[in-house]
């Protein structure tokens, strides 16, 4: 029995119940929060996945173009063609609350809102190859930029929901079964300290009874 190492009085009995009441309540805020993160965490989880392999096959697709690319373009054409880009991509991270859990959100723009400044060279030394994977690769960049808010998302809350399920294990298998036991042994200890006291009580009694009228009390 995991008894806390306190003094077994009627004021400690009251102080810990009302702290053993804390602590349900407060496991089962924990417990009903861990189930809603792990509700909401495998709902991303999916949605991370199925993104993923959206992103996964567009990326494919775009190393597809760039190696016809590079099959009808010359090495050194190809790295001039890239050398120097036009367009500049502003991420801005702003957090959302769920569950106490602060995950981010990525918002993003262009440096100006015109789609040929994707292209960072001229298109009369390219071919309609290079073309398709540069679009091919502007298309799939909104795609990356939530997969990263997603799966740092993912991170974030399973490491709250592993700190979540550590509180409520130690609540559920450590602090309550301890107040509890503890609540009993002071019961014990009060009850027994009753009975004590009576009984002294009796005695007295008895001597009492038995010096002014020479009559203990038994027949």
């Amino acid at each position: 029995m995991a008894v806390m190492n306190v003094n077994p009085t009627r004021m400690q009995l009251t102080k810990l119940k009302k702290q053993l009441t804390t602590a349900v309540r407060g496991h089962k805020m924990l417990k009903d929060k861990r189930d809603e993160l792990m509700r909401q965490f495998l709902d991303l989880v999916r949605e991370t996945r199925n993104l993923r392999n959206k992103v996964e096959m567009e990326l494919k697709n775009c190393n597809s173009h760039f190696v016809n690319a590079s099959a009808v373009m010359s090495k050194e054409a190809l790295d001039a063609s890239l050398m120097s880009p036009k367009q500049r991509i502003n991420i801005e991270v702003k957090t959302k609350n769920v569950m106490s859990v602060e995950i981010p959100e990525y918002e993003y723009n262009t440096r100006t809102s015109d789609e040929g400044d994707m292209f960072p060279y001229g298109f009369a030394f390219t071919s309609f190859e290079l073309d398709d994977a540069v679009t091919s690769l502007n298309n799939v960049l909104p795609d990356m930029i939530k997969l990263a808010q997603y799966e740092k998302s993912c991170e974030l809350m399973s490491a709250e929901i592993e700190k979540t399920r550590r509180r409520v294990n130690s609540l559920e298998h450590v602090m309550i079964p301890r107040y509890q036991d503890t609540i009993k042994y002071i019961d014990m200890k009060l009850e027994e300290n009753d009975r004590s006291s009576r009984t002294r009580l009796m005695k007295v009694k008895d001597m009492l009874l038995d010096k002014a009228h020479n009559y203990s009390g038994k027949q």
